[in-house]
């Protein structure tokens, strides 16, 4: 088993996080082939996948700020779609600045092994894509398809509130190079409303809180297949 760390985001990451995430694989018994691979040390992989796209004369400097982005198209969730607002204003890649990438329209059509049929066109969804922010953080986005490609990953499996993402990893995966997409299964998750997703501020379950209950390793992973209902704590 390969464990990735995904600490792109300086800023947020801190060293008790990636503890106990340590801490819960090992009592529930994943025992990874090697030390962990930290998205934080792996700078020398994204400059070559930038020079790739570089190359192509994909990639551009991006001045403008949410609160731009909300001031040109109110509501819009500048994560979500970029209305292309630097794309002929050739700043470079400048430190300070975010730094696109050129999406052009066309359909991404993959088969899900849990949801079926997916069309997406990412040009319609996110605009082109950013693939490192203002501070210097390499995206989300650009980070793990760059890491899937180096490290030969051909199955993704995760939660059904990523699936928007595929379209657009396909699509930067193949500029980079890569002539196969993995194999994607995005797998539904436990809610704490039809909206909201559970989290720790307001008080969701983690592992290590049924661990402290005093259940044990087998019947966490029983509940996570499906085989087994926990208890509430």
């Amino acid at each position: 088993m390969r464990l990735r760390i995904e600490d792109h985001d300086r800023q947020r990451s801190r060293p008790d996080y990636e503890r106990a995430i340590l801490d819960d694989l090992a009592w529930l018994g994943f025992d990874p082939d090697g030390p962990p691979v930290r998205q934080s040390d792996r700078e020398e992989v994204y400059r070559a996948a930038l020079a790739c796209l570089v190359d192509q004369g994909l990639v551009y400097g991006c001045a403008c700020t949410r609160a731009d982005l909300q001031q040109v198209s109110p509501g819009l969730d500048a994560e979500r779609r970029y209305p292309g607002t630097c794309r002929s204003r050739n700043l470079g890649l400048a430190d300070g600045l975010g730094w696109r990438v050129r999406l052009d329209p066309g359909e991404e059509r993959f088969q899900d092994r849990l949801l079926g049929p997916q069309v997406q066109d990412p040009a319609t969804q996110c605009g082109d894509l950013l693939i490192r922010d203002r501070l210097g953080n390499w995206t989300y986005q650009f980070a793990v398809v760059s890491d899937d490609l180096e490290q030969g990953i051909t199955h993704v499996i995760r939660g059904a509130d990523l699936l928007a993402s595929t379209g657009r990893q396909i699509r930067l995966a193949r500029l980079l190079g890569r002539s196969e997409a993995p194999d994607y299964s995005h797998h539904p998750l436990v809610m704490k409303s039809p909206h909201e997703k559970l989290s720790k501020s307001d008080g969701a379950t983690g592992v290590r809180d049924f661990r402290a209950a005093g259940w044990s390793a087998g019947d966490v992973l029983a509940h996570a297949r499906g085989l087994a209902r926990l208890p509430r704590i």
